[in-house]
């Protein structure tokens, strides 16, 4: 079975935590960790940082960019019901 490289295994960490993992690619993951100090250093860091950044309170976003947000999503609706109509 192949191994990860550091840089293969850096793109999965999301997926780690997300329990979005095949078995095999787990295993193959956890077998790299195992292995890879830096790797592991890497994955705690990226924990503790999820952590911190999960316990901010969201920033609301301003008065202009929501009417602007609202708007695309209204004209999005609204397109999407004229092509059904149209078909």
């Amino acid at each position: 079975m192949k191994r990860f490289s550091c840089d293969e295994w850096v793109e999965l960490v999301t997926a780690y935590l997300e329990n979005d993992l095949d078995e095999p690619t787990r295993q193959r993951f956890e077998e790299h960790l195992a292995e890879c100090e830096c790797c592991g250093h890497y994955l705690h860091q990226f924990r503790v940082t999820v952590t911190a950044l999960g316990a901010l309170p969201p920033d609301p976003p301003p008065d202009d960019m929501r009417d602007r947000l609202l708007s695309a999503f209204r004209n999005r609706r609204d397109s999407r019901v004229e092509e059904r109509r149209s078909s």
